[in-house]
């Protein structure tokens, strides 16, 4: 296949990652102050959302919503790494040993935190990302992903034997909470969610068994396999939002296949590129260091970094690992130690924040950052940058669009537990099709009042069902409009939790249902899962909850 063809079959796929700068989400690697959060100005119309389904067709792109960019309450976050001339971690720096310069300006450092200062309590039995958030929720994880689309059955099967030689080195306690996921062209499989336990994390890889990647020797395939990357690499920063610490994720694998992009015109490139940045954005809002490790042993460097932007003109899987702040690890045959490098690296990070001078930037721009410390034989490891970016556009209810189709799609098929909105459901014991979703009023953004319209807050919400064989069998998804009660202060924060009711078909050879829960200002999506089969328990109360108050009124839907 042509590079040309190649690369409009790959922007057709990458559609849903493709966006302007109005649709784009709040500003990377930065945290606003909620107190002065800028709400949303231009309220959607009230409608009902048809069900997602992957052939949806691309929106209407809607006018731009006003916004406005508090540079004053922009926040940069940054983990890193501190390495020795010979690649060895050091712990002992303090905060008066770094320095911190944006654009070539000096910042000011407003919080540090030394390496491994939030390790998980020695007693925590962490077997889900549920535990996670409950027991340890700022401990750094690892997730680990066998790439099982770009890279070569002999390799596939020499990432998995160093994998284990990896683990079996461990403590049956791991120090970190560690995910393993397996990705191909049809699957997206967490094998096996956040656990301590070395045992557990040894037997799920045992049990998974691995398809013929012939779609990685096919040329015709490159497009389906270069876009499979990103999604997955969206897939994971969105399901693992809500959890504040930091996640080292160790891709083993490929990642992405060659592409000539030589002779592509230069519109296709912005469009390539702005898929690019979006994802490193997410990756980066979500605290994900990505790890990039070939199992396919010695070989030549497969290309060197660019200069004035972590992609250099070009898109190779190994300048997305130093965009977020990772490494690329490749050429030794010992894949295990480097699956060792990567995990340490993750339990080893120093973390500070800044606030930047630069009153007026450039929203275009990449914001370039230096940090070093003041002994010259040490190397910081981190981020090289960031851009700036756009609140979420405004969700079209009438015609999704098909970035918002994918995200929702993604989370209501997977197993993978989405934290980023926090909700529950209870089903009713009478009316087996009746639910009530309670969501946590931390998670939710509120307008603010106008003339002619109340405080409201958006959310679209999809119920689904499953058979044993985790088949689809029915889905619900609506759009819904709450109103804050007219006592609600005009702006500023408010807190207010959701009560919401939903009528959901569950058939009779279903067994689990999902619940999706999307907030509209913020793009964070939730999961819940209720087991069909068993009795239903008590109702369950809505997360840290510290106001009981409801929405007056029916929500929209």
């Amino acid at each position: 296949m042509s590079s040309r063809r190649a690369l409009l079959i790959l922007l057709n796929l990458l559609l849903p990652l493709t966006v302007t700068a109005q649709q784009s989400a709040p500003p990377t690697n930065t945290q606003s102050d909620p107190d002065t959060q800028t709400p949303v100005q231009t309220p959607p119309p009230t409608a009902t959302t048809p069900t997602p389904t992957a052939s949806a067709q691309p929106a209407t792109q809607p006018d731009a919503a006003p916004y406005t960019v508090h540079v004053t309450t922009r926040l940069v976050v940054l983990d890193m790494v501190v390495v020795n001339k010979k690649g060895e971690v050091i712990h002992d720096l303090k905060r008066e040993n770094f320095h911190v310069q944006e654009e070539g300006t000096p910042q000011t450092i407003e919080h540090f935190e030394a390496s491994g200062a939030h390790s998980v309590p020695a007693d925590a039995k962490i077997e889900s990302t549920a535990d996670l958030d409950r027991l340890a929720p700022r401990a750094p994880v690892d997730i680990i992903l066998l790439d099982e689309f770009n890279t070569r059955f002999e390799d596939m099967a020499f990432a998995r034997y160093s994998l284990k030689k990896f683990l079996e080195k461990q403590p049956d306690i791991l120090p970190a909470p560690t995910m393993l996921i397996a990705v191909d062209l049809q699957d997206f499989k967490v094998l096996r969610d956040y656990t301590r336990n070395k045992n557990e994390i040894l037997n799920a890889l045992d049990h998974h068994f691995v398809k013929y990647p012939w779609q990685a020797h096919n040329n015709s395939w490159v497009s389906e396999r270069y876009a499979t990357a990103f999604t997955t690499l969206r897939r994971v920063a969105e399901a693992v939002m809500g959890h504040p610490g930091h996640k080292n994720m160790i891709w083993i694998g490929r990642g992405f296949p060659a592409i000539n992009w030589s002779g592509i015109p230069i519109d296709s490139h912005n469009r390539v590129q702005n898929a690019v940045q979006n994802c490193v954005n997410l990756l980066r809002d979500a605290r994900v260091t990505l790890y990039t490790i070939d199992p396919a042993g010695v070989q030549v460097n497969p290309g060197d970094w660019g200069t004035s932007d972590p992609f250099g003109g070009n898109y190779e899987f190994n300048r997305l690992a130093k965009a977020t702040g990772g490494r690329t690890l490749y050429g030794r045959n010992d894949v295990d130690r480097e699956i060792t490098t990567a995990v340490q690296d993750g339990s080893s990070f120093y973390t500070l924040a800044y606030r930047p001078t630069e009153s007026t930037p450039d929203l275009n721009k990449f914001r370039h950052i230096s940090v070093t410390v003041d002994r010259p034989d040490l190397t910081v490891i981190t981020r090289p940058g960031y851009y700036l970016r756009m609140k979420p556009g405004v969700v079209n209810p009438e015609k999704p669009s098909q970035r918002l189709v994918s995200d929702l799609n993604a989370a209501d098929s997977s197993n993978m537990a989405y934290d980023g909105v926090r909700f529950t459901v209870e089903r009713s014991a009478s009316e087996p099709e009746h639910f009530i979703v309670h969501v946590d009023g931390h998670s939710l953004v509120w307008t603010a009042a106008t003339e002619s319209e109340p405080r409201r807050s958006e959310i679209v919400l999809i119920g689904s069902t499953f058979d044993k064989k985790d088949k689809e069998l029915s889905r619900e998804a609506r759009m819904i409009r709450s109103n804050a009660p007219a006592s609600s202060p005009a702006t500023g924060r408010i807190l207010i939790n959701l009560k919401l009711p939903f009528e959901l078909k569950v058939p009779p050879h279903a067994v689990r249902a999902r619940f999706t829960v999307r907030v509209s200002a913020t793009s964070r999506i939730g999961t819940f899962d209720i087991d069909l089969t068993k009795p239903v328990e008590t109702p369950a109360t809505p997360a840290a909850s510290t106001s009981p108050a409801q929405p007056s009124g029916s929500a929209n839907q």
